[in-house]
């Protein structure tokens, strides 16, 4: 089983009204969740651990996750707010406002973390759940409580607006780096994690100096860049779409390097310490195309496995 741990919350989409003005509908979301929901559609044992909130939206996430397969005996329940993010799309690429205040998310606490069965055999951790104290804490307490024995990967999507103390943020998110064996990152994010230079390879060895085995560098368009074993580096293109948005597309990429990595039978510290330049290539290349389904679609909805040929 792949355990997601991180955001489930909703976003607010854009959608026109009949009266003149755009009005928005709430769709499940959230980096981590989107991962989880394509994880289980692509038929992947998945479980995700967040903070759920017992309110109509949280009522709603939980049947999301119920319907594409995921196991939520791990969400941790309360009465607080769900998140909110209210989503604007410019030439079909998002931009979010997000609402989280003393939400069910970002209120959880390491005190809250049940312990993981061993069925558990891999986690995955990104997104604005990184960032939002104190559940940014719990989750970096659960990677170092649980990493050991099981592949790590982590996006941590960075979104600056969030980060509050750069200090506190950076030196966590090296923490839980360090602990990684897959680490993703867009170009942007990158850039924002080692602002010296200008050269993509360059910071792509020295994030993979700081633990993992692999780092993966999206760019769009432009594809996918992988960096492991021994300086090794293998690329693959996007996949051609009618882009709708984008949103949910680089988790859903996420979900498709993971699903085709477990299914290769390589997700495992050993196996992606020593992996193959034609292996990661496949799994890359499932990712890019896992993503450019979901561009083509309004919101982050996954496709199910039947749906890729």
């Amino acid at each position: 089983m792949i355990l997601c741990a991180g955001e489930a919350l909703i976003d607010m989409i854009p959608k026109p009204t009949t009266q003149g003005p755009d009005g928005f509908v709430p769709h499940n979301g959230g980096a981590v969740f989107n991962t989880a929901i394509a994880l289980g559609r692509l038929g992947q044992p998945t479980a995700m651990l967040t903070g759920l909130s017992t309110d109509l939206f949280g009522t709603q996430l939980e049947a999301g996750l119920a319907e594409s397969h995921v196991d939520t005996a791990l969400c941790i329940r309360s009465p607080r707010p769900t998140t909110m993010a209210f989503v604007k799309l410019t030439d079909g690429h998002a931009s979010y406002v997000f609402y989280d205040e003393n939400s069910a998310g970002r209120m959880l606490t390491e005190a809250d973390l049940p312990p993981l069965p061993d069925t558990v055999r891999a986690l995955y951790f990104g997104g604005i759940s990184l960032a939002c104290e104190p559940g940014a804490e719990a989750y970096a307490a659960l990677l170092a409580r649980d990493h050991a024995d099981r592949a790590v990967m982590i996006d941590p999507n960075i979104r600056p607006g969030f980060i509050r103390d750069e200090a506190r943020y950076r030196a966590r998110l090296g923490a839980m780096i360090a602990r990684a064996d897959i680490v993703k990152v867009s170009d942007e994010d990158l850039h924002w994690l080692i602002p010296e230079g200008s050269d993509l390879a360059q910071k792509a060895h020295a994030l993979q100096a700081q633990g993992p085995s692999i780092v993966i560098v999206t760019r769009g368009a432009e594809g996918a860049t992988a960096w492991f074993t021994e300086g090794q580096e293998v690329s693959v293109p996007a996949q051609r779409a009618e882009v709708v948005d984008t949103v949910g597309a680089g988790d859903c990429f996420n979900a498709g390097v993971l699903s085709r990595l477990a299914e290769l039978g390589l997700l495992d510290k050993a196996s992606l310490r020593a992996i193959t330049p034609e292996a990661l290539g496949e799994a890359l290349g499932f990712g890019a195309k896992v993503a450019a389904i979901v561009v083509g679609r309004a919101g982050a909805n996954p496709p199910w496995a039947a749906e890729i040929s």
